[in-house]
């Protein structure tokens, strides 16, 4: 019990971390898109789909084997690192051949040299993998290099640079997190590579390694396809609505994969302890990000008009539909991560297959019978929902822990979060100054959702209320 409260913690205040960290890159975000164009965005959105792709060879797979796998040595963390710097040199060669072909492709001959540039951020991304897998606090090089980067981009940006701001500070983002570490990790990469350890580590890697390289094709699938057949301009609307929430989604995610995959791993023998663990998680990720992610939609239209301007109001219909779908990822990410700290990446593999499968199935059903970005953006609604019963159904033999489970600890916080949305919206109809109806947006929203919990006592509402109380009193008997 100890165990888990201890975890349940960490999971708490890692959230708390992380949210500190996209909360200043979100802002900076803000800044830019005040002085760029949607068209700007666009363009990058395709770049970056690239390089996410080809990032995936570089830091998935491996990097969980080191982190999941009980017997890893130093050498282990140097032989991946040359293995990894060796594929990166190949993936930029690549991508640089192939920067003209991608360009003709899309119609954005301004992409050639840009995305050229931009590759190079997979050499910082390569030498701090490993970085990554051997400690779990990154807070302070990610906050500095994610200032540092939006700075950048910004006096560039004001300066007239467009699309190039944009690839300054993706570009400078990584190499800045990667020179904090050097100085702040007390590992350096010894001229050794064991093969044999290698090919014991991609044993395992190599299934993850193709579930990241299919999740990640699929989650940008939809920008390839609204790129190709509409304009550089919708993309960017499509992609800035999907930032809101993804930001935060982003911070939830990283959060249960640096707690859950470790803790999890340590007791993957105790189908008891390995059940409590997961579903204190998803009962606290899901008691913080539903009403999140229900405000949000609830205040985009207000919120998008003063944060970004009037300029980027075709974003919000993206931005609430987005929130819909990844309120359900931190239980997607919960399920995953079990199956991947009980040493099943076997099952891992065979469900993203089942769901990319059905999700490119809905994805072309939407191109060509509706031809609308809105409805193609809706099949990851109705593929979200279909990817949690998936998700879940092997943890009832793996864990213990069934779907209707499941869905039994998130529907309090679910039916709470929904009440709440209405009660937010409901505020715009006062017709009140901007940033008045934001605040009383919010006002009400927070008012409403703690007053449904204390009254019912939710029981992520109680643990959470635990975690709180046993924290500051552990502080006060140490004083």
């Amino acid at each position: 019990m100890a165990k888990s409260k201890n975890i349940g913690n960490a999971l708490l205040w890692k959230l708390l971390e992380r949210f500190g960290v996209q909360g200043s890159q979100f802002l900076l975000q803000i800044v830019l898109a005040r002085l760029l164009d949607p068209e700007h965005y666009g363009v990058l959105s395709i770049m970056i789909v690239f390089t996410t792709l080809a990032n995936v060879f570089i830091q998935n797979g491996f990097n969980t084997a080191l982190v999941q796998n009980k017997d890893v040595t130093i050498e282990d963390y140097s032989s991946i690192f040359w293995v990894s710097s060796g594929i990166t040199l190949v993936l930029y060669a690549v991508l640089f051949a192939a920067a003209p072909l991608i360009a003709a492709f899309y119609k954005m001959p301004d992409l050639v040299w840009p995305f050229r540039v931009l590759c190079l951020m997979l050499f910082p991304g390569a030498f701090n993998s490993v970085q990554l897998a051997k400690i779990s606090r990154v807070f302070r090089s990610n906050v500095v290099a994610i200032i540092f980067a939006g700075i950048v981009g910004i006096i560039i940006a004001y300066l007239g640079g467009g699309l190039w701001a944009l690839v300054a500070q993706s570009l400078i983002n990584p190499c800045v997190a990667c020179i904090v570490m050097w100085f702040t990790v007390d590992w350096r990469p010894a001229f050794v590579c064991n093969w044999q350890r290698v090919k014991v580590l991609f044993s395992y890697g190599w299934k993850l390694l193709v579930s990241g390289l299919l999740d990640t094709l699929y989650q940008d699938l939809r920008s390839l396809v609204i790129g190709k057949k509409y304009d550089s301009g919708t993309l960017g609307y499509y992609n800035r609505g999907k930032q809101f929430p993804q930001f935060i989604i982003n911070a939830v995610n990283t959060t249960i994969r640096s707690v859950m995959l470790p803790a999890i791993s340590a007791e993957q023998d105790d189908k008891m302890k390995v059940k409590t663990l997961m579903r204190n998680s998803i009962m606290l990720s899901s008691y913080l990000i539903f009403p999140v992610m229900a405000g949000l939609a609830a205040m985009a239209e207000p919120l998008v008009g003063f944060l970004l301007t009037d300029k980027w109001l075709p974003c919000v219909p993206y931005l609430q539909i987005y929130c819909i779908t990844f309120a359900f990822y931190p239980v997607h990410s919960c399920n995953l991560q079990a199956i991947n700290a009980v040493g099943r990446s076997d099952v891992f593999l065979k469900l993203e297959i089942i769901k990319k499968t059905i999700g490119i199935a809905a994805l072309v059903l939407a191109v060509f019978l509706f031809d609308s970005p809105i409805t193609i953006a809706l099949t990851g609604v109705l593929t979200g929902f279909i990817s949690c019963f998936i998700n879940a159904s092997p943890n009832k033999k793996l864990i213990g822990y069934s779907y209707f489970e499941q869905m039994k600890d998130i529907l309090p916080s679910a039916i709470a979060s929904i009440v709440m949305f209405f009660a937010v919206q409901a505020v715009s109809y006062l017709k009140l100054h901007i940033v008045v109806t934001m605040l009383l947006q919010v006002m009400v929203g927070v008012s409403v959702y703690v007053l449904i919990s204390v009254l019912t006592k939710i029981g992520p509402f109680m643990l959470l209320m635990g975690m709180i109380k046993s924290k500051f009193l552990g502080k006060k008997k140490q004083s």
